[in-house]
């Protein structure tokens, strides 16, 4: 799979010395024109990619699949292309590393046009995470109001408004 971006963190100086962790996470990219899928969390006033970790048995792809169902409802996940990887090293809150490195595998796929049930974690209801279809512009522009006006921002916003710029680009 292609590397689409690496980044690192505003507030990482170094990567030398750092301990690290590596986290490996699968995104998913459903589109219906200019519609996305995305979930909006409340907690960070942000639009993201359904996603999240991969577990250790999974491939990124069935990753994505469990992922996708669990956040949205999706069903019938067919068509499933792989779109490329986000790497970025971000600050990490448990003493025993410092950085953490996430490797993102993203996937376009299709779905059936009517979500079923969220299967959300206790953080997701907290956070107040839904799934949602908006004109990816309109996320977009959402975004770079949030990255630079809230002071809720999350770590992943900067990430969430690159991929979404870049599926405008080559996918619409």
């Amino acid at each position: 799979m292609r590397l689409l971006k690496k980044s690192i963190h505003d507030s990482i100086d170094s990567l030398e010395n750092a301990t690290i962790i590596k986290r490996k996470a699968s995104r998913a990219i459903v589109l219906k024109g200019e519609e996305i899928l995305l979930l909006f969390t409340k907690r960070y006033e942000d639009y993201s990619l359904p996603g999240g970790g991969i577990d250790r048995e999974e491939s990124a792809e069935l990753g994505m699949i469990r992922e996708l169902q669990e956040e949205t409802g999706s069903r019938n996940i067919r068509n499933i292309i792989p779109f490329g990887i986000y790497e970025e090293y971000r600050p990490w809150y448990k003493p025993e590393f410092d950085v953490q490195h996430m490797i993102s595998y993203c996937f376009t796929c299709e779905i059936d046009s009517e979500l079923g049930e969220t299967s959300y974690e206790d953080y997701e209801i907290n956070n107040g995470m839904k799934p949602v279809w908006i004109n990816i512009h309109e996320a977009i522009a959402h975004n770079e109001e949030t990255i630079a006006k809230s002071e809720k921002k999350g770590m992943s916003i900067e990430r969430e408004n690159f991929l979404l710029k870049l599926i405008v680009k080559e996918l619409l």
